[in-house]
């Protein structure tokens, strides 16, 4: 049976030969064909473990150190920001990822839903009613959210009514501006200004407090 003839090779990366540059992949690569090679051999087996965990360790003890000094930045960013900067991250929020998702794909399904009703086609009184229908669902889900985190129906409502104010307006202003060749012929300005809208009560009821 073969036996590991750096076993006594006190580096890890010596050990398992690969680089002090080496990434995680290699690193792992480099294991599991020694692994291989040295199947059997009690004591190779666990002279390349030992290596593999003390630079799985090393690695994770860097990412943790990086993550510590990027937040570390990005505080002392925060702390030199305006006085107007400061107060605006007051009522922001990040929120878990499983809510951002569930938000996100709850927004991006009614966006999705007006526009396979706006290609369906019909009667343009009924179209509109249907795309303002959707619009007036996503606003309560947003001030449904909203009242969740703040208590407060009316703070809700104010937020909600805003974030689609903005949107419908910076829409109005923006999609007029987008070239025609880039627009599906059955997406009207409407839609387009109802897609924008969605977005912003996304990220309102997902990111403000």
């Amino acid at each position: 049976m073969p036996t590991f003839s750096r076993i006594k090779v006190w580096d890890p990366y010596k050990r398992l030969g690969i680089s002090p540059y080496a990434s995680e992949e290699e690193i792992w690569g480099s294991r599991n064909f020694l692994l291989e090679q040295y199947a059997g051999h009690e004591r190779s087996e666990e002279s390349i473990e030992a290596a593999f965990e003390k630079l799985l360790m090393t690695s994770f003890r860097r990412r943790k150190k990086e993550k510590i000094n990027l937040k570390s930045r990005l505080k002392k960013q925060v702390e030199e920001s305006p006085p107007w900067f400061k107060n605006l991250l007051n009522f922001v929020e990040l929120p878990p990822k499983d809510v951002i998702f569930r938000r996100l794909f709850l927004f991006a399904f009614m966006g999705g839903w007006s526009i396979m009703n706006s290609a369906e086609g019909g009667p343009a009184f009924q179209l509109v009613t249907l795309k303002r229908s959707h619009v007036a669902v996503s606003l309560a889900a947003c001030i449904y959210f909203l009242n969740e985190k703040t208590k407060s129906l009316a703070r809700a409502s104010i937020i909600g009514l805003g974030a689609l104010a903005s949107g419908w307006i910076l829409g109005s202003v923006v999609v007029p501006m987008i070239p025609t060749v880039l627009i599906h012929p059955t997406w009207t300005l409407e839609l387009l200004t109802s897609l924008v809208a969605y977005f912003f009560l996304f990220l309102a009821c997902t990111f403000f407090k």
